[in-house]
């Protein structure tokens, strides 16, 4: 076990009310890795790890609403992703459809605004059509903005922010020579959202997997080597008790 792994699996679950309420993280962002390993572990086929994660999302989107936590981005699928064998693209875009369709009652309920952040050139209409209807259905929900990253590659982001900046700049929309962050990130596809303050990926991988490289320059990271099926309520809190004893300096001392 390495050292970061032994601490974090050294903290121990706190209640909802032992998490300090002016500490808590606006921007949650969730690198969900692992659903099909943990299949395997269990000899059944990917798509039964799939599923399952659908049930460990469910879980932290309700606790993101109990604890006051306003912005939630998941990476869903990567535009890489689509290299997978067909058989699984093809079960995850059905899961995909299925699950939009039966958790918005829920969603709604709860406050939950849903908003799709990735290409949508490429993404299959049917698949298309459920994201913007549950976009237009939860429209008007402010406790919960719920980002789904999908068909989603931050390096093309980045690209193609730089382009439509160029355009910009052709019509005299922008000024070029004053072009700053602020200015740059409204052309992201997270322009809705303030940056990340914690990023969470399961599984035991150490990296970022191309996902909101401009937006998590100050994150916190928590790296767990829980695979995301198991990943439930009780581990998020977890997460949320780490993050409340980091000390956010951004770059000052």
């Amino acid at each position: 076990m390495s050292l970061i792994s032994s601490i974090f699996s050294s903290i121990r679950v706190p209640t909802v009310k032992e998490l300090k309420k002016n500490i808590i993280p606006e921007h949650v962002a969730i690198i969900m890795d692992g659903n099909g390993r943990w299949a395997v572990k269990r000899k059944l086929p990917r798509s039964a790890g799939h599923k399952a994660g659908v049930e460990a999302l469910r879980e932290v989107i309700t606790a993101c609403v109990q604890l006051g936590i306003k912005f939630l981005t998941v990476y869903s699928f990567s535009s890489e992703n689509w290299q997978r064998p067909k058989d699984e693209v093809n079960f995850l875009l059905n899961l995909f459809l299925e699950s939009l369709k039966e958790e918005l009652g829920a969603l709604n309920k709860n406050g939950v605004r849903v908003f799709l952040i990735g290409d949508r050139k490429l993404i299959p209409y049917k698949i298309l059509e459920a994201f913007e209807n549950a976009e237009k259905q939860t429209a008007n929900n402010t406790k919960l903005f719920f980002s789904i990253a999908f068909n989603y590659g931050s390096r093309q982001e980045i690209v193609d922010a730089a382009r439509k900046i160029h355009k910009a700049a052709e019509r005299n929309d922008i000024d070029i020579e004053k072009l700053d962050e602020k200015t740059f990130s409204d052309y992201l596809f997270t322009k809705e959202c303030p940056d990340p303050d914690f990023l969470i990926r399961t599984s035991g991988e150490y990296r970022v997997s191309n996902f909101l490289l401009w937006q998590i320059a100050y994150c916190e990271f928590y790296f767990v080597k829980t695979l995301w099926p198991d990943f439930k309520r009780k581990n998020f809190l977890k997460a949320i008790y780490y993050y409340q004893q980091r000390s956010r300096r951004f770059g000052r001392l």
